[in-house]
């Protein structure tokens, strides 16, 4: 629970616990985000304070080596809850947990990189990308179909732009995309054989 100003403000996000987990499974299945490596204990989960409902999740990945590098990657958003800040929290708690940790620069491979730069992340080029990440990103443009590049951001340099923080503070879920899910099929998709380009910013 965050306070400004003396007042509570109904959306948090918190560390993921192990009875997060099938949750989690559920919802990356569902968006359709990069789960490579999954362990719970690496993300953080947004939570609507009135209803307790999970909204948000990421991961911040640690690739083991010399040095270390600090991955942040899974993000993702139930639709009710999109354009309100809550990816954005959950970025910002990511990297806070980055800088927590002794990292002082947090990578991105993104399909998404206008989403990120508003936060200071940098494009970084394939050929200076730390070697842990360089083999991962040819495997994520193989794995969405799409031009996956990497982002950095140092630490101290993130910036959460104000409209999503006063978004944050006011977030409720949009009615209009609370109704039953529609399937490919309502389409005319035929699951089977269809291939999808997810819109997910991880």
């Amino acid at each position: 629970m965050f306070r400004l100003g003396g007042l509570t403000v109904g959306m948090y996000v918190r560390d993921a616990k192990n009875r997060d987990e099938a949750w989690l499974l559920d919802q990356i299945e569902a968006v359709g985000v990069d789960s490579e490596a999954f362990r719970s204990r690496d993300y953080v989960l947004a939570v609507d304070e009135a209803s307790n409902d999970r909204v948000g999740f990421g991961r911040l990945r640690v690739h083991s080596g010399e040095p270390a590098v600090c991955e942040l990657t899974g993000i993702g958003v139930l639709d009710s809850w999109r354009r309100q800040g809550v990816g954005a929290h959950v970025v910002e708690r990511l990297v806070a947990e980055a800088g927590d940790q002794e990292f002082e620069t947090v990578y991105v491979l993104t399909d998404q990189p206008d989403y990120l730069t508003q936060f200071g992340f940098d494009r970084v080029e394939s050929e200076t990308l730390p070697d842990q990440l360089a083999a991962r990103l040819e495997r994520k443009r193989e794995q969405f179909e799409a031009d996956v590049v990497g982002l950095a951001v140092d630490v101290g340099s993130f910036e959460m732009p104000r409209r999503l923080r006063e978004a944050f503070k006011s977030a409720a879920p949009d009615e209009e995309s609370t109704g039953p899910e529609e399937t490919a099929a309502d389409f005319g998709i035929d699951p089977e054989t269809a291939t999808y380009k997810y819109d997910t910013g991880n």
